[in-house]
């Protein structure tokens, strides 16, 4: 199916990360989602791209140069 979507659930199984991380990372828009009455949803396709664009550009993963000057 070229226009999948997932769940947060199966965002996370796939990315190999707990669901609330997943959860924070839509939520602070660091991943490609959308909700649909209140579950957040995500397109197989762009989160593929959100991995090889990660893997090209590793300066842009995570958000933790924004959460230093927060501690």
């Amino acid at each position: 199916m070229a226009d999948e979507i997932l769940t947060l659930v199966e965002v996370a199984q796939l990315l190999k990360v707990a669901e609330k991380t997943v959860y924070t990372m839509a939520q602070n828009a660091e991943l490609p989602c959308f909700k649909v009455r209140g579950q957040w949803r995500f397109r197989k396709v762009d989160i593929d791209a959100w991995i090889a664009a990660q893997v090209e550009n590793p300066s842009t993963r995570g958000s933790s140069s924004k959460k230093q000057g927060a501690r």
